[in-house]
């Protein structure tokens, strides 16, 4: 086989695999729909925050068996899986658009995306090897960022021109039925499993790991963090300023914005500059953006600030996963598992922030549950490890 046969071959499984990581940003688009789902069915705050609650909690449930069908199917038939059944979620409230339905729809749409993010990274590794797998890794997560930036938009335009924000699902849909069929045609070679399969029990016993718990926690407080901003950004524009939801709306798009900006600029900072140090800018950006939205009421104010999180919250995520797996080499697969549950931090903040704002009578709550989880992110810089990332 020809160098060109060869990269021409490479191209053509990498193309479903990248549409597979654009359909993994769908999961982003709950802060955007929360805030219409909030307005049609005339939600309270604890309500409303029932809906990225559903999505994330599928991530402790869904993580650890998925790991488990992959050494029985393969990955690429679990990313098969996963699209269908965010297919299924997508479709759903283009259906019927009810409160029932489109708590129904979060909860497939988490499914879909626990299975995802478990059983897609390891798929590249499988296309591409070497040097080039991190480079094409992060690349996966800049195209995730790009659907992630784009939700809030085609939510805002659908709802201008035919008042119907819903519709950005028919769009996500096609996307998810070509990134299906692609992927489904695409033979990719895969390594035969070896090894005991990962079980709950050997999981949830390395929690009893200090690091790997701090680790844990630190994930469930960037996602919360993450959920929280694309959630209650659109809010506090509408507390503060007297906004419609219409205009509020892009305040997600901004965090967002930033967030894949960051993406884009961590990777050359943690090639130049120590985990450490970018770990501890990241945070303080968020800590400044806290106090600017509790003491802040003017709209570039605000806007800042939610950039800031954008920019924080961007690499938070790699450098304390790589941070988990170093502090127990032996056990990555487990490891990987636990982390990835982390991301039951969205279920569990946004629930929190809820009860917060309702409780306080505006979005403050919301941004003083947030400040915390940014607390407990400064308090584990000092367990970073300077020369990993």
């Amino acid at each position: 086989m020809t160098q060109q046969t060869k990269e021409s071959s490479l191209v053509m499984k990498l193309i479903p695999v990248m549409l597979a990581f654009f359909a993994m940003s769908f999961v982003d688009s709950v802060g955007t729909a929360t805030n219409y789902v909030k307005e049609s069915f005339n939600l309270s705050n604890t309500v409303a925050n029932l809906c990225p609650s559903m999505v994330f909690f599928w991530f402790l449930v869904c993580s650890v068996p998925t790991g488990m069908l992959m050494n029985k199917i393969g990955r690429r038939k679990t990313v098969l899986i996963s699209l269908a059944v965010t297919l299924l979620a997508l479709v759903l409230p283009l259906v019927y658009y009810h409160f029932a339905t489109m708590m129904l729809a979060f909860a497939l749409l988490g499914i879909g995306n626990a299975i995802m993010q478990v059983s897609l990274n390891p798929l590249v590794s499988n296309i591409v090897h070497g040097d080039k797998l991190a480079s094409f890794m992060t690349f996966g997560q800049f195209v995730k960022a790009i659907g992630s930036f784009i939700a809030p938009i085609l939510a805002a335009w659908f709802a201008a021109k035919y008042n119907n924000w819903a519709l950005m699902y028919a769009v996500f849909a096609v996307e998810a039925l070509i990134a299906l069929i692609m992927l489904g045609r695409e033979d990719i070679k895969e390594e035969e499993v070896s090894g005991k399969i990962t079980g709950f029990k050997e999981s949830f016993a390395l929690l009893g790991d200090g690091m790997v718990l701090l680790c844990f926690i630190g994930i469930m407080c960037h996602v919360g963090i993450d959920v929280g901003t694309n959630t209650a950004a659109p809010q506090i524009l509408m507390d503060r300023l007297d906004w419609p939801l219409s205009k509020a709306i892009y305040a997600t798009s901004i965090y967002f914005m930033f967030r894949t900006i960051g993406c884009f600029l961590g990777a050359f900072l943690l090639a130049k500059f120590s985990a450490r140090k970018v770990f501890l800018v990241s945070v303080l950006f968020m800590l400044a953006a806290m106090c600017g939205m509790l003491a802040f009421s003017s709209q570039w104010a605000l806007y800042t600030c939610i950039a800031l999180v954008g920019l924080g919250n961007s690499n938070i995520f790699s450098i304390i996963f790589s941070q988990a797996l170093l502090s127990r080499p032996d056990k990555k697969n487990e490891v990987s598992g636990l982390m990835i549950m982390g991301l039951i931090g969205g279920t569990v903040f946004p629930l929190l922030m809820g009860f917060a704002s309702d409780a306080a009578g505006s979005q403050t709550g919301s941004v003083l549950v947030m400040t915390a989880a940014v607390v407990y992110l400064l308090f584990l810089i000092k367990q970073i490890k300077a020369s990993a990332a």
